[in-house]
């Protein structure tokens, strides 16, 4: 059972409750996101590896592919198979970037942005179904809150990627 927020352990006479599981609950809804989104996705090359892609390139100025790697947490060369397979559909672009040649910037195509936005659409539907239990209020929070516990389970992982790089 996960423990109470203020850190202390709860009683050992304290019945336990699988459905009180932190574990558990993100589980089950991590697997039910993940069918719902994966379906909602599968039209683009990678399918929610791809439209995590779009995503990235669309959130901010243009970026090298390794800087959307590192900021999605993916393999350099999963990366460079992701981009190819986007490319080819005439999804996104890769130039070489005016501050450094050497580097390559990912732009998104007029086409891609066509079909980033019929993805999000049907993603929408898809959150909307598995978020119907809550009001408006409450989706908006349990938004902000993963969007918070992502970000510190997101550092997390890459200060320990670069613990492990210096080992």
């Amino acid at each position: 059972m996960t423990p109470p927020a203020s850190g202390r352990k709860p009683p050992a006479d304290e019945p336990l409750d699988l459905d009180s599981d932190l574990g558990w609950a993100l589980r089950v809804v991590s697997g039910a996101f993940r069918r719902t989104a994966t379906g909602s996705v599968a039209a683009l090359p990678g399918g929610p590896r791809g439209y995590l892609v779009l995503m990235a390139v669309v959130s901010g100025p243009p970026r090298s592919q390794l800087a959307i790697a590192q900021q999605l947490t993916l393999n350099k060369t999963v990366m460079t198979y992701l981009l190819d397979d986007l490319e080819a559909e005439g999804l996104l672009t890769r130039q070489p970037d005016p501050a450094d040649r050497r580097a390559r910037q990912v732009l998104i195509t007029e086409k891609g942005t066509r079909a980033l936005n019929e993805a999000r659409e049907r993603l929408g539907k898809a959150e909307a179904r598995l978020l119907s239990d809550l009001d408006s209020a409450e989706q908006q929070q349990l938004r902000t809150l993963l969007e918070r516990v992502a970000r510190t389970a997101h550092r997390e992982e890459r200060d320990s990627e670069d613990c492990r790089l210096q080992d």
